[in-house]
């Protein structure tokens, strides 16, 4: 006996995408490969903003979080935009892979973060934090 396979649809991707805590801090860590060393303050200043947010996802606070995640990403991948790129042939190196996923992961968090913060019902999510507390 087969089974069918699940049918998502791309609004349900982009809903699992904004509610997952793992998206702001991805983003997070690519930021901090990219910014650290030699160290640059202003990119800097969106890891913790980014790491709050999946802390206060993990709270329980989605849209606010998808909020929180949408605003930073989207400024960090449009400050990155704006930066000018190296030569062509340093585009293709690992920094400008690293770069480019950078933005592409700061792209999609405001895509699906965006789509979670527009339609997430902020009473049923009261409810479901008074009725699941988590830690206790």
């Amino acid at each position: 006996m087969a089974t069918e396979p699940s049918k998502t649809t791309a609004l349900s991707t982009l809903s699992a995408w904004g509610t997952h805590s793992m998206a702001p801090t991805g983003l997070a860590t690519l930021i901090t490969a990219l910014h650290f060393r030699p160290l640059q303050k202003a990119p800097m200043l969106f890891v913790p903003v980014l790491l709050f947010s999946s802390y206060i996802n993990l709270q329980g606070f989605k849209k606010d979080s998808a909020g929180l995640t949408a605003a930073a990403s989207g400024t960090y991948a449009l400050l990155a935009l704006r930066r000018s790129s190296a030569s062509f042939f340093k585009r293709f190196g690992v920094r400008g892979a690293v770069r480019g996923t950078a933005v592409l992961l700061g792209l999609a968090n405001v895509a699906g973060c965006g789509w979670v913060y527009a339609t997430a019902d902020r009473r049923a999510e009261d409810e479901d934090r008074k009725n699941n507390p988590r830690w206790g």
